[in-house]
């Protein structure tokens, strides 16, 4: 061990635990994980040697070591653990290509990373980054259970070695690095991943090819068998590097410093750039290769046309029918995540990785989870006469079967929980004074009071505007409405004919007073509405309400819209960590609760007094900036007509982005002035209304296209779809083939043989 007074220089650099002979903690390190152990606290648990129990009898190990807690301050290891080799020049070997290769590919390598022998045969290579995320396996070899590399992140934790210093920077000296220098990393770990090779899809076209007994040539074994894959795309890549074990190949004009790689043992490309025109991170024969370059990924007809030139057996068995496969492709536009804490990002991430979850679809989630944990107890003054509230109206646009809802559920799930414990307590309580109410009054004497309860409910779904007013006059910091599908919602905005419902919710999303004129009741008045919304609707049924009408009253102009391209996704193996749900569930009702039991003030009246935020100096000049660029957008003669009226909705919503995000990331941070908005909180509120502005530029695209589609297929319906699609495509080349092929009526395959007919 090293002495006391050199450990605690490591305290002062990071977070620390300490550990025993079996190279475990010998004390929890959960709390460790977001803060600090005291110095007095770590030299009490570094100087312990033994004679402690456990309740349950077992000794707590002497200490013999301390260990470096990954994740905070944002501090992420690479693991190599070269163990899994049985002779040593296999592990120098190994070692030798791997480092070569980072510092060839990464720029002032040296400078930049610290980098450690371990005791067991590896090395740690240290840094900090934004992006950071959890323990993850990045490479396993063929044939062993354990990786020989990994990372160690958020609720990781590593060994320290002083003596055992193999780079210029030391422990003390490590510092933050590119987000293109990571992915180097990670890109180039990953390729030493075995992966079982994919079969290629081996689909018949229809009525043309034919199926072979087993023991004839297939076409695919032909073709494979006589190519290589380079000899399929040599003409779009360069070999950059050749390895024992594979090829590095790089995109012709590609900025990064390489594309993917060829390996050697089974002549499989592997990309990892999305630029080209094959898929990434998939597995690739020459004939996938072949493929993609000349058919666009249709096996149909690629099996056609190298069975015409000769590849495979010419023994005809029988004719099939083919098996379509649909196509749904992914966008580019994606939620801006890095306006979250780094352990909030890592618990998406990992929902995402694990769950198959919607990043953008969740963090939506969380910000509507904000607000309505923040409600009426903080507002924003952006200047004097001008004060916005926490209130966001978000609709997830997506598919049926997408994964809306699960998305929405495993992000708000901690306050339903709270939410459901609130209705149970009430559905008991009120059953209680239900029947005391009934008692006589002699008997009432024999009983203690029991005062009638109020519902403290907070989140409501199906609900009639009436029981939400009563609902928010016993809850008036706020109740969020949560539906897993918003249409019935947006039917509802005109149910009466005078249009009350509509105009409730157009004033309750200003923060106005709220009076429901058709109740002849009394409680049908709320002074201060805070209703967040949340839920889901499909995009053909969001498109039915994205009319001129609703464009006008400005009912729409206030919907976030959030609709990312996405896939249905296979099942994957990928497990989450217990404690990181346990970590966010935790996190969440703190924010939760610290709102409601140390923010919330109310006056003697019993009415609540909000907390008014301001900009810091710094946040006002960018605000002033940001604004300014809005009115510029709204008076240019270049902005679409149709989106300008959104804009001075944006110049509400930045500001409540803004008191978002820093209520949300500040509250238990120490030295955090909570009192002014940042400039870090205003440019990411910046980067969130740029986000939802996308997309509702990418709703109003698809839906004008769609109309149009729907338009010319009316007009022709007496005629073929082949005849119907070459009249679309003709009207433009660059529809959306998805929704041409759902409104046909057939496969995106069936698509792509229309316009190579249309080519010929």
């Amino acid at each position: 061990m090293i002495e006391t007074i050199k450990a605690l220089k490591y305290l002062d650099h990071f977070s620390l635990l300490t550990v025993g002979e079996s190279k475990v903690p010998n004390f929890t390190w959960k709390p460790q994980q977001t803060k600090k152990l005291s110095k007095e606290e770590f030299i009490k648990r570094y100087n312990y040697r033994g004679g402690q129990k456990l309740q349950s009898g077992k000794e707590i190990p002497e200490t013999t070591n301390i260990g470096l807690i990954t994740g905070y301050d944002f501090l992420e290891v690479i693991d190599i653990d070269l163990k899994v080799f049985s002779t040593v020049k296999e592990k120098l070997d190994f070692w030798e290509e791997y480092i070569g290769f980072l510092k060839d590919n990464i720029l002032d390598f040296d400078d930049k990373f610290a980098v450690y022998k371990t005791q067991s045969a590896g090395y740690h290579i240290l840094y900090k980054s934004k992006r950071i995320q959890g323990n993850l396996k990045l490479a396993k070899l063929k044939g062993h259970k354990e990786a020989v590399i990994e990372t160690r992140g958020q609720f990781g934790y590593v060994f320290v070695y002083p003596k055992n210093k193999v780079s210029k920077k030391s422990y003390f000296d490590i510092q933050f690095i590119s987000d293109e220098d990571r992915e180097i990393i990670f890109t180039f770990s990953k390729s030493y991943n075995y992966q079982e090779p994919e079969k290629d899809i081996k689909v018949i076209p229809k009525k043309t090819q034919t199926i072979y007994k087993d023991t004839d040539v297939k076409v695919w074994d032909d073709f494979n068998d006589k190519n290589s894959v380079w000899d399929v795309i040599s003409d779009d890549f360069s070999i950059v590097a050749n390895h024992s074990k594979k090829y590095i190949v790089k995109r012709h004009n590609a900025d990064s410093a390489h594309s993917g790689y060829i390996f050697k043992d089974n002549d499989m490309l592997m990309l990892y750039s999305t630029g080209t025109i094959y898929p990434h991170e998939k597995g690739l024969s020459a004939f996938a290769c072949y493929a993609y370059k000349n058919h666009n990924g249709d096996f149909s007809q690629t099996t056609l046309d190298l069975y015409n030139k000769g590849y495979g057996s010419r023994t005809v068995l029988k004719e099939i029918e083919p098996t379509e496969k649909i196509l749904i492709s992914t966008s580019d536009l994606q939620f801006p995540i890095d306006i979250f804490t780094t352990p909030i990002q890592s618990y998406i991430i990992e929902c995402v990785n694990t769950l198959n979850m919607s990043l953008d679809y969740m963090a939506c989630s969380l910000m509507w989870l904000m607000s309505l944990s923040i409600g009426n107890s903080i507002k924003i003054e952006v200047k004097k006469g001008w004060v916005e509230i926490a209130t966001l109206w978000i609709a997830v646009v997506g598919k049926a079967g997408i994964g809306k809802t699960p998305s929405i559920s495993k992000t708000i799930f901690p306050l339903e929980k709270l939410n459901n414990k609130e209705i149970s307590n009430y559905i008991k309580d009120f059953e209680k004074w239900e029947a005391y109410d009934k008692l006589t009054k002699k008997e009432k004497e024999e009983f203690p009071e029991m005062v009638k309860p109020i519902k403290k409910q907070f989140i409501a779904n199906d609900i009639t505007l009436e029981a939400l007013i009563d609902l928010h006059q016993e809850n008036d910091n706020a109740v969020g409405v949560f539906k897993d599908e918003l249409a019935g919602w947006f039917k509802d905005m005109n149910k009466y004919k005078q249009g009350s419902d509509l105009e409730f919710w157009l004033s309750s999303w200003s923060g106005k007073s709220v009076n429901l004129n058709r109740m002849t009741r009394a409680g049908s008045f709320v002074a201060s509405p805070l209703i967040p919304i949340l839920g889901g609707i499909q995009p053909s049924i969001f498109n039915s309400f994205y009319t001129d009408e609703n464009k006008d009253n400005g009912f729409m102009d206030r919907m976030l819209l959030s609709y990312p391209n996405l896939k249905v996704e296979e099942y994957n193996d990928n497990e989450m960590d217990y404690r990181l749900i346990d970590w966010y569930n935790n996190r969440i009702i703190n924010f939760f609760e610290t709102v409601k039991y140390k923010i919330l003030e109310k006056d003697e009246d019993g009415k609540i007094v909000p907390k008014i935020l301001t900009f810091s100096d710094e946040a006002k000049k960018e605000w002033i900036r940001i604004f300014n660029q809005i009115t510029k957008n709204q008076n240019s003669e270049t902005e679409n007509e149709y989106m300008k009226s959104m804009l001075p909705k944006q110049k509400s919503y930045i500001p409540r982005f803004a008191l978002l995000i820093h209520t949300f990331n500040g509250i238990g941070v120490d030295g955090y002035n909570f009192d002014k908005i940042s400039k870090d909180s205003i440019l990411k509120a910046e980067k969130l209304s740029k986000y939802f502005i996308a997309m509702a530029k990418k709703i109003k695209i698809d839906s004008i296209e769609n109309s149009e589609i729907k338009k010319i297929l009316k007009n022709n319906d007496t005629k073929s779809n082949k005849d119907k699609f070459a009249i679309l495509y003709k009207a433009n080349p660059e529809l959306n083939k998805n929704e041409v092929a759902e409104q046909l009526g057939v496969s995106l395959q069936t698509i792509y043989k229309y316009i190579k007919n249309i080519k010929k």
